[in-house]
């Protein structure tokens, strides 16, 4: 005898559906259709034109500027600021390559390179100018900027600020045993001008602790001894 197939009732079958949220979610989408298409359209043209002006703009314009910095660079090599700032007539200076290409890698690091001639011209003021408009992705080189407007400061006699960078530079890049200590050292002394000697102390502790293989670290504990502080 042939058996039964019992089917499920339809009733007993579990419904997953909710026709009020499908509702809802059809009721939303005609609500805010144009606005959403907007806005990933939006998005699709922001990432269009960042891909846009990094490869068809900016990267003709930083081969530019890398081209026009070299004489530049030349110059503040063999120790020619002047030239190295403003040019010779044939070939541009840092001042000029900032001027053009200011939003490029090479025009940012002409920052720091007109900021250094100027320190050797005893322009200390508009070495902190430029020295104060510069950022960099490299620690060693936002290290040496960092310590180069602390001399700036120092030279201008701005003694606090003067610390403060040398204690910033000291301590922005703690795997640099040359750098580093040289910089913590310089706070040092400048916070012991301020009367400033519990910072002067911490200053010249982490060069006992850390750095005392460096060439400041060999004779720091003098420097804490006339603190008072030589453990």
């Amino acid at each position: 005898m042939a058996t039964e197939i019992r089917h499920p009732e339809e009733k007993n079958l579990p419904d997953h559906t909710n026709p009020r949220r499908e509702h809802s979610v059809q009721e939303f989408w005609l609500k805010n259709s144009k606005a959403i298409t907007y806005g990933l359209l939006i998005v699709v043209l922001i990432v269009a034109g960042f891909f846009i002006y990094k490869n068809y703009f900016l990267a003709p314009e930083e081969q530019k500027a890398s081209d026009a910095m070299w004489k530049a660079e030349d110059y503040y090599r063999k120790d020619s600021a002047r030239l190295a700032l403003n040019g010779d007539g044939a070939s541009q200076g840092f001042l000029k390559v900032i001027s053009k290409y200011g939003s490029t890698k090479s025009g940012k690091l002409a920052k720091f390179y007109a900021a250094s001639c100027y320190m050797k011209l005893n322009d200390f003021n508009n070495a902190i100018k430029y020295l104060k408009d510069f950022s960099a992705d490299d620690k060693l080189v936002s290290v040496r900027a960092t310590g180069l407007l602390g001399d700036a400061y120092a030279e201008t006699g701005k003694k606090a600020d003067a610390a403060e960078q040398y204690k910033k530079a000291g301590t922005l890049f703690p795997d640099d045993n040359f750098n580093s200590p040289e910089y913590l050292f310089r706070a040092g002394l400048m916070y012991q001008d301020l009367g400033k000697t519990k910072d002067a102390i911490d200053a010249f502790q982490i060069i006992k602790d850390k750095y005392s293989a460096s060439e400041r670290g060999m004779d720091i504990d003098k420097y804490l001894a006339r603190l008072g502080s030589l453990n």
